[in-house]
């Protein structure tokens, strides 16, 4: 009997991650030891931005979050330049907060803010490789605070974009309508207001050491 006891081995000495019918609980330790050093889930993305075994983001893209901001930056920013095109062409400025803070329409050829007007080109260019970097960017996404920095950017660069397309002197070389005229400053429209935004909020996920797939690197 103890010889037969040896050979076939009694169930004590069956490790429990062996036995049949049973599997083995995953290690939590070992889970953890998988993600990449310095990085964390991104908290405020919550249980979803978690990282897999294999150092990948898990949870829901948030690919719908940028491209509704984007949507409604960019609808804002047509639908004001269409009215202000009407109302205030070759009219008078309307002030909104004494000399402080006019509508003014101007047409500018340059950047954001009437800056660079003989590239006009150039800029047209700039804003479409932006726009073509977001959209590839986009399948990589999964911070909601990036989603809306970039939607942010994308909606403003689309809006200006369609200015230099569509409005004279020519495709590519169209002029920006700009009306938002603060005292001491600039003039310009929505668009610029979301590109800037966008931009702020960008630099200030990047100082925070978030990134666009919802890790966070803690230096």
């Amino acid at each position: 009997m103890a010889e037969a006891e040896r050979i076939i081995g009694t169930p004590d000495d069956t490790p429990e991650a062996e036995r049949p019918g049973q599997q083995r609980q995953p290690d939590a330790a070992a889970e953890t030891a998988a993600a990449p050093p310095g990085t964390t889930p991104d908290a405020q993305d919550g249980p979803e931005a978690a990282l897999r075994a294999d150092g990948q983001p898990r949870g829901r893209r948030r690919i719908g979050v940028l491209f509704a901001v984007a949507a409604v930056a960019y609808a804002l920013d047509l639908i004001s330049k269409i009215v202000v095109v009407a109302k205030l062409e070759h009219h008078a400025p309307v002030k909104i907060i004494g000399d402080w803070l006019q509508l003014q329409m101007i047409r500018n050829s340059g950047a954001a803010f009437s800056f660079g007007e003989a590239y006009t080109v150039i800029f047209t260019v700039i804003a479409a490789a932006v726009i073509v970097v977001i959209v590839r960017l986009a399948r990589k996404l999964y911070s909601l605070p990036w989603a809306f920095a970039l939607g942010l950017l994308f909606g403003g660069a689309l809006g200006n974009l369609t200015d230099r397309i569509f409005r004279s002197p020519g495709v590519f070389k169209g002029a920006v309508v700009d009306f938002i005229s603060p005292k001491h400053f600039a003039v310009f429209n929505l668009a610029d207001s979301a590109i800037v935004c966008g931009g702020i909020l960008i630099v200030l996920l990047s100082f925070s050491g978030r990134d666009p797939d919802g890790t966070v690197h803690k230096d």
